[in-house]
């Protein structure tokens, strides 16, 4: 757009773009330069401040590369993030530093879980706000595995954050024993599931309230769409740090990070953006959380695939349904089964009266929940519905 400006005009133009988070917005500095002739004469950093000089040709009326002092060559035109998830990482990064400093915390709480999600934040945070200053609080339950302990600890010490384990089966004993009257002849389901994460959304609060800490809730943009998240439970926080980040894509952001680091320590990439040490891990998210089945582990067994459909079919749904606006119908048209896709549609709208209780969230994408995002709780519209064959021979 702005090379069109130039040349239409024939005139130089000068981009210079804000750098920083502002609540949900992070604006990604990235300012640049075109000449007359619409040629990219500079560009400056994106997601950190910097400053950069162009120079005016007083008789070509046109701007030029200006020459650094310190050397004969002229400045170099900063590339911009070399993927999609540098980008996304370095935004977020971003996001939560600014956020933190500017309503005036210096520390940062958070639950970990042994899950993807978790150690998402918590290497987002440590980033952001230094390793010294994130909290990491282990939380298990009686139906939380061992592993997932492991995970959290080997996590924790690959950043060099600090951490607590805060065992919850009494407070669960103590929650059945309080409830049992009133639950009584019922069967275990999802009332008890959700109290567990309410324990430890209270005592990460508890935590949060006594030494002043930011609380980062964990939860991603998939789960946020369709509710998989428990209110007052898991998604307590002062700030929701990748709720528009989808499930697929937070695997694929650990991943790069991963390699990233991996990179930086066989002396193929700086450490700008990653900067983590390099000399005893050759990975930050450990791989056991990578290739394990995401759990909520509030019951014996359970794996989020009990109740939804695979991520990278629900990732899809949700971004034609979301992002480009597709109607059922539209959608199964591109390939997804018709249930699968109703069901989805379905739960996303049960799902606002959650979303609309939600910390800010983090915006990355177009469509962001929060600010951005106006839909109504109290509504008998929903989208077109499909019409669902009644034989069974489909």
């Amino acid at each position: 757009m702005l090379k069109h400006t130039a040349t239409r005009f024939g005139l130089p133009v000068i981009y210079a773009n804000q750098v920083g988070g502002n609540d949900d917005l992070i604006f990604d500095g990235s300012s640049v330069a075109f000449d007359r002739e619409g040629e990219l004469i500079c560009r400056a950093h994106a997601f950190q401040s910097d400053l950069v000089f162009v120079e005016y040709d007083l008789e070509t009326k046109n701007l030029v590369r200006a020459q650094d002092s310190a050397s004969p060559t002229q400045q170099p035109i900063t590339p911009l993030p070399e993927s999609e998830d540098a980008e996304i990482w370095s935004a977020l990064v971003l996001g939560v530093q600014d956020y933190a400093h500017k309503c005036g915390f210096s520390k940062v709480v958070v639950g970990l879980s042994g899950g993807i999600d978790s150690a998402l934040v918590a290497a987002i945070a440590t980033t952001a706000l230094g390793r010294e200053n994130v909290l990491g609080v282990l939380m298990p339950s009686p139906y939380s595995s061992d592993h997932s302990v492991k995970d959290a600890l080997a996590l924790a010490e690959n950043l060099g954050i600090q951490t607590h384990i805060l065992p919850i089966g009494s407070l669960m004993q103590t929650f059945d024993q309080t409830l049992a009257e009133v639950f009584a002849g019922t069967e275990f389901g999802v009332a008890e599931e959700n109290i567990q994460s309410r324990i430890r959304g209270t005592l990460l609060m508890g935590i949060s309230n006594k030494f002043g800490h930011l609380l980062l809730s964990t939860g991603n943009k998939s789960e946020m769409a369709v509710g998989y998240c428990t209110l007052y439970g898991d998604m307590n926080g002062g700030l929701a740090a990748i709720a528009d980040v989808p499930k697929t894509r937070v695997y694929s952001i650990c991943k790069w990070l991963n390699q990233r680091q991996k990179d930086k320590k066989n002396g193929m990439a700086e450490n700008s953006i990653v900067p983590f040490p390099t000399s005893d891990f050759p990975e930050i998210i450990p791989n056991s959380i990578l290739t394990k089945a995401p759990s909520a582990e509030l019951k014996p067994g359970q794996v989020d695939q009990d109740s939804l459909p695979p991520y990278e079919v629900l990732d899809d749904i949700l971004d034609r349904l979301i992002h480009h606006h597709q109607t059922p119908d539209q959608i199964v048209t591109a390939g997804h089964d018709p249930q699968v896709t109703n069901k989805v549609v379905r739960l996303v709208n049960l799902a606002e009266f959650k979303r609309r209780q939600a910390p800010p969230v983090l915006k990355v994408t177009d469509r962001a929940f929060g600010t951005g995002w106006r839909m109504p709780i109290a509504s008998r519209w929903l989208p077109k519905a499909l019409i669902l064959p009644t034989s069974s021979g489909r």
